[in-house]
Protein backbone atom coordinates (compact mmCIF):
# COMPACT_ATOMS: atom_id res chain seq x y z
CA UNK A 1 0.00 0.00 0.00
CA UNK A 2 2.98 2.56 0.86
CA UNK A 3 4.47 1.48 -2.35
CA UNK A 4 1.26 2.43 -4.20
CA UNK A 5 0.90 5.63 -2.58
CA UNK A 6 4.28 6.52 -2.83
CA UNK A 7 3.65 5.43 -6.47
CA UNK A 8 0.64 7.98 -7.10
CA UNK A 9 2.25 11.05 -5.14
CA UNK A 10 5.52 10.52 -7.33
CA UNK A 11 2.64 10.97 -10.07
CA UNK A 12 1.11 13.94 -8.95
CA UNK A 13 3.98 15.70 -8.53
CA UNK A 14 5.48 15.32 -11.56
CA UNK A 15 1.79 16.71 -13.33
CA UNK A 16 1.89 19.40 -11.17
CA UNK A 17 5.61 20.27 -12.38
CA UNK A 18 4.93 20.01 -15.61
CA UNK A 19 1.32 22.11 -15.70
CA UNK A 20 4.22 24.92 -14.27
CA UNK A 21 6.47 23.89 -16.21
CA UNK A 22 5.13 26.10 -19.20
CA UNK A 23 2.38 28.57 -17.32
CA UNK A 24 1.57 30.42 -20.62
CA UNK A 25 0.95 27.14 -22.35
CA UNK A 26 -1.47 26.08 -19.33
CA UNK A 27 -3.05 29.29 -19.17
CA UNK A 28 -4.23 29.19 -22.29
CA UNK A 29 -5.62 25.64 -21.72
CA UNK A 30 -7.10 26.67 -18.59
CA UNK A 31 -8.71 29.64 -20.19
CA UNK A 32 -10.28 27.31 -22.80
CA UNK A 33 -11.61 24.55 -20.53
CA UNK A 34 -12.81 27.43 -18.08
CA UNK A 35 -15.03 28.83 -21.09
CA UNK A 36 -16.41 25.98 -22.04
CA UNK A 37 -17.49 24.94 -18.61
CA UNK A 38 -18.67 28.71 -17.74
CA UNK A 39 -21.47 28.85 -20.72
CA UNK A 40 -23.17 25.36 -19.17
CA UNK A 41 -22.82 26.40 -15.65
CA UNK A 42 -24.04 30.00 -16.34
CA UNK A 43 -27.01 28.64 -18.37
CA UNK A 44 -28.10 26.28 -15.22
CA UNK A 45 -27.81 28.85 -12.93
CA UNK A 46 -29.60 31.22 -14.64
CA UNK A 47 -32.57 28.76 -14.86
CA UNK A 48 -32.05 28.04 -11.06
CA UNK A 49 -32.32 31.81 -10.73
CA UNK A 50 -35.46 31.88 -12.83
CA UNK A 51 -37.00 29.41 -11.47
CA UNK A 52 -36.70 31.07 -7.91
CA UNK A 53 -38.11 34.73 -9.56
CA UNK A 54 -41.21 32.80 -10.65
CA UNK A 55 -41.82 31.34 -7.28
CA UNK A 56 -41.38 34.76 -5.80
CA UNK A 57 -43.79 36.94 -8.34
CA UNK A 58 -46.72 37.94 -7.04
CA UNK A 59 -49.61 35.53 -7.32
CA UNK A 60 -47.61 32.71 -8.70
CA UNK A 61 -48.06 29.16 -8.45
CA UNK A 62 -50.54 29.76 -5.26
CA UNK A 63 -53.72 28.39 -5.45
CA UNK A 64 -56.40 30.66 -3.88
CA UNK A 65 -59.41 29.20 -2.06
CA UNK A 66 -62.61 31.29 -1.60
CA UNK A 67 -65.04 29.92 0.75
CA UNK A 68 -68.46 30.29 0.41
CA UNK A 69 -70.22 33.65 1.57
CA UNK A 70 -72.54 32.60 3.95
CA UNK A 71 -70.12 30.13 5.12
CA UNK A 72 -70.65 30.18 9.88
CA UNK A 73 -66.90 30.39 11.30
CA UNK A 74 -66.82 26.67 12.36
CA UNK A 75 -66.71 25.89 8.46
CA UNK A 76 -63.55 28.35 8.39
CA UNK A 77 -62.11 26.83 10.86
CA UNK A 78 -62.57 23.17 9.53
CA UNK A 79 -61.19 24.24 6.11
CA UNK A 80 -58.31 25.47 7.82
CA UNK A 81 -58.02 22.72 10.19
CA UNK A 82 -57.95 20.51 6.78
CA UNK A 83 -55.50 22.83 5.53
CA UNK A 84 -52.82 22.12 8.35
CA UNK A 85 -53.65 18.47 7.40
CA UNK A 86 -51.80 18.63 4.54
CA UNK A 87 -48.00 18.69 5.35
CA UNK A 88 -46.77 19.88 1.95
CA UNK A 89 -48.22 23.48 1.41
CA UNK A 90 -47.95 26.51 3.79
CA UNK A 91 -51.10 29.21 3.75
CA UNK A 92 -52.26 32.30 5.08
CA UNK A 93 -56.30 33.36 6.23
CA UNK A 94 -57.60 36.42 4.70
CA UNK A 95 -60.72 37.62 6.74
CA UNK A 96 -63.16 39.26 4.10
CA UNK A 97 -62.96 42.23 6.03
CA UNK A 98 -59.30 42.89 5.64
CA UNK A 99 -59.98 42.12 1.77
CA UNK A 100 -62.21 44.99 1.88
CA UNK A 101 -59.89 47.29 3.49
CA UNK A 102 -57.24 46.64 0.58
CA UNK A 103 -59.39 47.17 -2.25
CA UNK A 104 -60.19 50.55 -0.49
CA UNK A 105 -56.65 51.17 -0.77
CA UNK A 106 -56.47 51.15 -4.07
CA UNK A 107 -56.81 53.80 -6.03
CA UNK A 108 -58.87 52.20 -8.81
CA UNK A 109 -61.23 50.60 -7.26
CA UNK A 110 -61.63 52.83 -4.00
CA UNK A 111 -64.94 54.88 -5.37
CA UNK A 112 -66.51 51.44 -6.56
CA UNK A 113 -66.18 49.63 -2.90
CA UNK A 114 -67.78 52.75 -1.33
CA UNK A 115 -70.70 52.19 -3.28
CA UNK A 116 -71.06 48.86 -2.25
CA UNK A 117 -74.50 48.54 0.31
CA UNK A 118 -72.15 45.83 1.96
CA UNK A 119 -69.43 43.76 1.78
CA UNK A 120 -69.74 41.03 -0.65
CA UNK A 121 -66.17 39.52 -0.46
CA UNK A 122 -65.43 36.07 0.91
CA UNK A 123 -63.12 35.08 3.33
CA UNK A 124 -60.46 33.53 1.81
CA UNK A 125 -57.37 31.43 2.18
CA UNK A 126 -54.02 31.91 0.37
CA UNK A 127 -52.00 28.20 -0.30
CA UNK A 128 -48.50 27.65 -1.05
CA UNK A 129 -47.64 24.36 -2.33
CA UNK A 130 -43.82 23.42 -1.99
CA UNK A 131 -44.65 20.92 -5.24
CA UNK A 132 -44.95 23.59 -8.07
CA UNK A 133 -45.13 21.04 -11.06
CA UNK A 134 -48.12 21.88 -13.13
CA UNK A 135 -49.74 17.90 -12.13
CA UNK A 136 -49.63 18.76 -8.51
CA UNK A 137 -50.87 22.04 -8.64
CA UNK A 138 -53.78 20.83 -10.80
CA UNK A 139 -54.15 17.89 -8.62
CA UNK A 140 -54.21 19.88 -5.40
CA UNK A 141 -56.55 22.29 -6.71
CA UNK A 142 -59.17 19.27 -7.56
CA UNK A 143 -58.68 18.30 -4.00
CA UNK A 144 -59.30 21.66 -2.72
CA UNK A 145 -62.34 22.55 -4.59
CA UNK A 146 -63.80 19.23 -3.50
CA UNK A 147 -64.21 20.25 -0.09
CA UNK A 148 -67.77 21.33 1.61
CA UNK A 149 -68.28 25.10 1.98
CA UNK A 150 -65.27 25.88 -0.61
CA UNK A 151 -67.03 28.23 -3.29
CA UNK A 152 -64.06 28.35 -5.94
CA UNK A 153 -60.35 27.53 -5.72
CA UNK A 154 -58.53 29.97 -8.57
CA UNK A 155 -55.05 28.81 -10.03
CA UNK A 156 -53.68 30.69 -13.09
CA UNK A 157 -52.63 26.79 -14.18
CA UNK A 158 -51.83 27.87 -18.06
CA UNK A 159 -49.22 30.75 -16.76
CA UNK A 160 -47.79 27.58 -14.91
CA UNK A 161 -47.68 25.04 -17.48
CA UNK A 162 -45.76 27.99 -19.87
CA UNK A 163 -43.66 28.63 -17.40
CA UNK A 164 -42.49 25.15 -16.83
CA UNK A 165 -42.03 23.98 -20.37
CA UNK A 166 -40.16 27.08 -20.76
CA UNK A 167 -37.99 25.80 -17.79
CA UNK A 168 -37.88 22.46 -19.13
CA UNK A 169 -37.15 23.69 -22.75
CA UNK A 170 -33.93 25.60 -21.31
CA UNK A 171 -33.09 22.67 -19.38
CA UNK A 172 -32.34 20.41 -22.47
CA UNK A 173 -31.00 23.07 -24.23
CA UNK A 174 -28.39 23.52 -21.39
CA UNK A 175 -27.66 19.74 -21.34
CA UNK A 176 -27.39 19.93 -25.45
CA UNK A 177 -24.70 22.91 -24.61
CA UNK A 178 -23.24 21.00 -21.89
CA UNK A 179 -22.72 17.68 -23.91
CA UNK A 180 -20.79 19.74 -26.70
CA UNK A 181 -18.59 21.63 -24.79
CA UNK A 182 -17.68 18.63 -22.62
CA UNK A 183 -16.69 16.69 -26.02
CA UNK A 184 -14.54 19.64 -26.61
CA UNK A 185 -13.08 19.85 -23.12
CA UNK A 186 -11.99 16.16 -23.82
CA UNK A 187 -10.81 16.84 -27.59
CA UNK A 188 -8.39 19.81 -25.65
CA UNK A 189 -7.07 17.37 -23.30
CA UNK A 190 -6.66 14.79 -25.85
CA UNK A 191 -4.64 16.51 -28.06
CA UNK A 192 -2.48 18.11 -25.08
CA UNK A 193 -1.56 14.91 -23.35
CA UNK A 194 -0.97 13.50 -27.31
CA UNK A 195 2.02 16.44 -27.93
CA UNK A 196 2.76 15.48 -24.30
CA UNK A 197 3.35 11.89 -25.30
CA UNK A 198 5.42 12.27 -28.43
CA UNK A 199 7.80 14.51 -26.99
CA UNK A 200 8.60 12.21 -24.31
CA UNK A 201 8.45 9.17 -26.79
CA UNK A 202 11.88 8.42 -26.48
CA UNK A 203 11.80 8.28 -22.76
CA UNK A 204 8.47 6.11 -22.79
CA UNK A 205 10.25 3.63 -24.79
CA UNK A 206 13.08 3.36 -22.18
CA UNK A 207 10.66 2.96 -19.53
CA UNK A 208 8.83 0.05 -21.03
CA UNK A 209 11.80 -1.61 -22.06
CA UNK A 210 13.01 -1.49 -18.02
CA UNK A 211 9.64 -3.11 -17.13
CA UNK A 212 7.28 -0.07 -16.87
CA UNK A 213 3.68 -1.42 -17.01
CA UNK A 214 1.13 0.85 -19.44
CA UNK A 215 -0.71 1.76 -15.57
CA UNK A 216 2.63 3.83 -14.65
CA UNK A 217 3.25 5.34 -18.20
CA UNK A 218 -0.90 6.13 -17.97
CA UNK A 219 -0.32 7.66 -14.37
CA UNK A 220 0.92 11.13 -14.65
CA UNK A 221 -0.94 11.64 -18.00
CA UNK A 222 -4.14 11.05 -15.95
CA UNK A 223 -3.20 13.23 -13.09
CA UNK A 224 -2.15 16.19 -15.30
CA UNK A 225 -5.63 16.20 -17.53
CA UNK A 226 -7.15 15.70 -13.82
CA UNK A 227 -5.50 18.82 -12.54
CA UNK A 228 -5.75 20.84 -15.95
CA UNK A 229 -9.68 20.00 -16.09
CA UNK A 230 -10.35 20.43 -12.38
CA UNK A 231 -8.06 23.99 -12.08
CA UNK A 232 -10.11 24.83 -15.67
CA UNK A 233 -13.75 24.34 -13.78
CA UNK A 234 -12.77 25.73 -10.86
CA UNK A 235 -11.85 29.02 -13.47
CA UNK A 236 -15.35 28.62 -14.71
CA UNK A 237 -16.84 28.86 -11.60
CA UNK A 238 -14.92 32.40 -10.82
CA UNK A 239 -15.88 33.25 -13.90
CA UNK A 240 -19.90 32.93 -13.45
CA UNK A 241 -19.56 34.33 -10.05
CA UNK A 242 -17.59 37.34 -11.58
CA UNK A 243 -20.76 37.23 -14.45
CA UNK A 244 -23.07 37.28 -11.44
CA UNK A 245 -21.94 40.07 -9.65
CA UNK A 246 -21.57 42.38 -12.85
CA UNK A 247 -25.29 41.48 -13.43
CA UNK A 248 -26.72 42.14 -9.53
CA UNK A 249 -26.98 45.63 -9.88
CA UNK A 250 -29.06 45.89 -13.14
CA UNK A 251 -31.34 42.91 -12.37
CA UNK A 252 -31.95 44.62 -8.80
CA UNK A 253 -32.90 47.88 -10.33
CA UNK A 254 -35.24 45.98 -13.04
CA UNK A 255 -36.79 44.41 -10.25
CA UNK A 256 -37.60 47.51 -8.26
CA UNK A 257 -39.03 49.44 -11.48
CA UNK A 258 -41.93 46.12 -11.16
CA UNK A 259 -42.43 47.24 -7.78
CA UNK A 260 -40.30 43.88 -6.20
CA UNK A 261 -36.90 42.85 -5.05
CA UNK A 262 -34.66 40.24 -6.16
CA UNK A 263 -31.33 39.22 -5.68
CA UNK A 264 -29.09 36.44 -8.11
CA UNK A 265 -28.12 33.62 -6.25
CA UNK A 266 -24.37 32.97 -6.44
CA UNK A 267 -23.20 29.33 -7.05
CA UNK A 268 -22.84 27.40 -3.77
CA UNK A 269 -19.91 25.44 -2.25
CA UNK A 270 -21.24 22.59 -3.48
CA UNK A 271 -22.24 23.85 -7.01
CA UNK A 272 -18.17 25.12 -7.41
CA UNK A 273 -16.93 21.70 -6.09
CA UNK A 274 -19.36 19.97 -8.75
CA UNK A 275 -18.12 21.96 -11.35
CA UNK A 276 -14.30 21.25 -10.22
CA UNK A 277 -14.94 17.64 -10.44
CA UNK A 278 -16.83 17.20 -14.12
CA UNK A 279 -13.92 19.18 -15.52
CA UNK A 280 -11.29 16.80 -13.29
CA UNK A 281 -13.30 13.71 -14.90
CA UNK A 282 -13.44 15.24 -18.45
CA UNK A 283 -10.11 15.71 -18.37
CA UNK A 284 -8.89 12.66 -16.90
CA UNK A 285 -11.45 10.86 -19.69
CA UNK A 286 -9.40 13.13 -22.18
CA UNK A 287 -6.17 12.04 -21.40
CA UNK A 288 -6.88 8.18 -20.90
CA UNK A 289 -7.65 7.93 -24.32
CA UNK A 290 -5.03 9.67 -25.43
CA UNK A 291 -2.15 7.85 -23.46
CA UNK A 292 -4.54 4.81 -24.75
CA UNK A 293 -3.90 5.77 -28.78
CA UNK A 294 -0.59 6.54 -28.09
CA UNK A 295 0.90 3.18 -26.08
CA UNK A 296 -1.13 1.02 -29.10
CA UNK A 297 0.87 2.92 -31.49
CA UNK A 298 4.06 2.12 -29.62
CA UNK A 299 3.66 -1.17 -29.99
Amino acid sequence: MRRWLSQHRAAFGLAVRRLAAAPFNTLLSLLVIGIALTLPAFGYLALDNLRELGRNASGAQQISVFVEVGAARKDVVEIENRLRGLSTVRFSFVPRDEALKRLQKSDEMAEIVASLPRNPLPDAFVVEPADTAPEALEALRAELASWPKVAHVQLDSAWVKRFDAFLRLGKLAVLLLAGLFGAGLIAVTFNTIRLQVMAQAAEIEVARMIGATDGFIRRPFSYFGALQGGLGGLLAAALVYGALRLLAGPVGELAALYGGSFALHAPAATDVAALAAVGALLGWIGAQLSVSLSLRAFD
